[in-house]
């Protein structure tokens, strides 16, 4: 006998939102949606954005967004000082030792506890199932305290930079998760090297997904002109933004007539507009600032190539697997990138993009004008990218990936997604015995 059945309530908690570069934590609750999740979203921080995606707007007026202090977290806290004092303040203990030693985790504790038992006080009343983090630092060790607090079942997902510079109780979110999710194996290596092998078993790598149908290849509107590099990164000093100025400095020396436009805000927008300046390249690289992700889509719509010279900073950031080359594939576009993190398992060299040794214009340069040079070869890269990203990264396979394992822990039933992998994943069936 089958019968359809409500999925549990799932919890997401977020650093901030909305973030306008964050475009994956966004399209992840619109899938999970459209599977029939039922998703409460908690950010840490409310963002007062200037600009924010069309679909955003819905989830900012229902996310659970609380101050660091109010009359309700305050007797949220009492609540679980009465109901058991021992555990409120064991975990208070737990949290503070485990992130002493880092101004950044320790003060963020701070800050963030409060607000966390609050959640839980909110979460323990909604009958949420199961929480999980959106990153492996702040939101996670508020996933922690909640399910010190209530025993809600949670788990959380590392993506990079979150993991890679400090790695403050890592072991133990791991260990007190349900599970983890690595977006690459990249991440999966580094977690378990710091966990132990026990936590093999406990990460999973689910790649982050794009939307393939709304990224698909699209014939060109802009009238013919001189070859366009699209890069879209938020400017700091992992992005490489330098590189790919001086990059552009090499093609103008050699003769190549192109165009370089860059998408994006950040700490060293300011330093990159007067590196473009002092190179001479203001008629050539083109700063467009923060933009909404339907203007990102016609944006690769009407590029050659995408440029990401990601490189290692010396904090030791480096790279999960940046979502915009999968968004730049999917649309068919041919990729230049450097073989830093988990960015070799999306890109193939010279099957699906080209990969360049990090820190190099010189590489980078090479690259670019090589793609200028030969359309046929940016078509043929185009194309097996676009592939790739169809097969390995569709955000529908990954989000019903993500929701198996959330109902899996979320309940005693036996839960199934059913999906038709020619169109959405439809409904939650339970299993009687």
């Amino acid at each position: 006998m089958q019968t359809t059945v409500s999925a549990p309530k799932i919890a997401y908690i977020v650093s901030r939102f909305p973030a306008l570069t964050e475009t994956f934590v966004l399209y992840e609750l619109l899938a999970m949606e459209e599977l029939g999740v039922e998703i409460e979203l908690y950010p840490l921080l409310q963002v007062r954005a200037g600009i924010a995606h069309p679909e955003a707007v819905r989830w900012i007026e229902r996310a659970h967004c609380l101050p660091f202090l109010s009359l309700g977290i305050l007797r949220a806290q009492w609540h679980f000082i009465r109901s058991d004092a021992s555990a409120y303040f064991k975990v208070w203990a737990e949290v503070l030792r485990g992130t002493w030693g880092s101004i950044n985790f320790f003060l963020g504790a701070i800050a963030i506890f409060p607000k966390a038992v609050r959640f839980a006080y909110e979460m323990s009343n909604q009958k949420i199932a199961h929480v999980h983090a959106q990153f492996a630092n702040h939101p996670a060790v508020a996933a922690l305290i909640i399910h010190r607090l209530t025993g809600i079942p949670y788990s959380f997902t590392a993506r990079g930079t979150d993991i890679q510079i400090e790695r403050r109780m890592l072991k133990r979110k791991i260990e007190a998760a349900e599970f983890a999710i690595a977006v690459s194996a990249f991440n999966k290596k580094i977690m378990v090297d710091e966990s132990g092998p026990d936590a093999r078993g406990k990460v999973h790598v689910i790649y982050g997904g794009v939307d393939v149908d709304r990224l698909s290849p699209a014939p060109r509107t802009r009238p013919a002109g001189p070859f366009r590099i699209l890069s879209v990164a938020r400017f700091e000093e992992v992005k490489g933004h330098a590189y790919l100025v001086e990059a552009c400095q090499l093609l103008r020396e050699r003769g190549v007539a192109f165009e370089c436009r860059l998408i994006g805000e950040g700490p060293l927008f300011s330093t990159v507009e007067q590196l473009i300046a002092r190179a001479g390249l203001c008629q050539e690289v083109r700063l467009l600032g923060p933009r909404t992700y339907p203007e990102v889509i016609h944006e690769l719509r009407q590029a050659d190539v995408v440029a990401l010279p990601t490189t290692p900073t010396a904090s030791g950031k480096r790279e999960g697997i940046p979502n915009v080359l999968k968004e730049a594939m999917a649309c068919g576009l041919p990729v230049v990138a450097t073989s830093v993190g988990g960015i070799p398992e999306l890109v193939d060299h010279n099957k699906t993009g080209i990969l360049v040794p990090p820190m190099s214009a010189i590489a980078l340069a090479d690259a670019l004008q090589r793609l200028g040079d030969d359309p046929i070869l940016r078509r043929q890269l185009g194309q097996s990218g676009r592939e790739k990203v169809v097969r390995d990264f569709n955000i529908r396979v990954s989000t019903t990936n993500r929701a198996k394992l959330f109902l899996r822990n979320a309940g005693e039933c036996f839960l199934s997604l059913e999906c038709d992998e020619q169109s959405k994943p439809q409904v939650i069936t339970q299993h009687s015995v």
